[in-house]
């Protein structure tokens, strides 16, 4: 049974004056909206609830943030080709530079000469690979060992990584686990997540001392130009 009007229009009311717009009061009593126009008009309007004002905050900085992403995009690609094509030489400071700041490194109290390479970045791997490739370094002398959480889905980071430097994954050392740890809320997660990738390079004590004599050449180069 169709409740009388009367009935709907005091319902209606009762809606509006607890907050409900327009559209919410339409789909409750099932009436046309200008029928529930022309019973409220005559009420204050309710005020805007926190999630409408967010979404209007929101709504007001859509076109600024799609104008600052296309700023930022338009940046990286003109800096992008600012770099133009690398020669072996700009590829070898580079290298240099890149393993000093991410490579492995011997200390007075822990002497390891050995030319190690971790890093999450396939951008960065695939630049240290390029330079361990100027440098002669024969691909048979390289061992690949994924490095990842244990709560992470390992097989397909291991696929991952293994697509990456053109090795089959059964080749890959044995994955080192990280423990995990409910109370630390950690960011890297998601589909993105690959762990990183450490890379050996087997019978390396003489690639590292000269990298580390290059890396002191450069810093010797720059004081001299100053």
């Amino acid at each position: 049974m169709v409740p009388p009007k009367t009935d709907m229009q005091a319902r209606a009311r009762e809606l509006r004056l607890a907050g409900k717009t327009y559209d919410e009061i339409v789909a409750e009593l099932g009436v046309a909206k200008s029928s529930v126009s022309l019973w409220v008009r005559d009420l204050p309007k309710p005020p805007k609830t926190h999630q409408q004002m967010h979404e209007m905050r929101e709504a007001r900085w859509v076109p600024h943030r799609r104008a600052q992403a296309i700023k930022r995009i338009a940046t990286k690609l003109e800096a992008a080709y600012e770099i133009g094509r690398m020669t072996d030489r700009e590829l070898f400071l580079v290298g240099v530079g890149l393993y000093w700041s991410e490579g492995a490194k011997s200390k007075p109290h822990r002497l390891s000469e050995r030319a190690t390479f971790i890093n999450s970045d396939p951008g960065m791997i695939r630049v240290y690979l390029a330079w361990l490739a100027l440098l002669g370094v024969e691909p048979e002398r390289i061992q690949y060992r994924v490095m990842i959480h244990e709560n992470a889905d390992i097989t397909r980071s291991e696929k991952f990584w293994a697509d990456l430097v053109g090795v089959d994954t059964a080749t890959l050392k044995k994955t080192t686990l990280k423990k995990h740890n409910p109370k630390t809320v950690r960011k890297n997660v998601g589909e993105d997540y690959h762990g990183c990738l450490v890379i050996d390079v087997l019978k390396s004590a003489d690639l590292y001392r000269r990298i580390e004599g290059w890396w002191y050449g450069i810093v010797v180069g720059v004081e001299a130009a100053i």
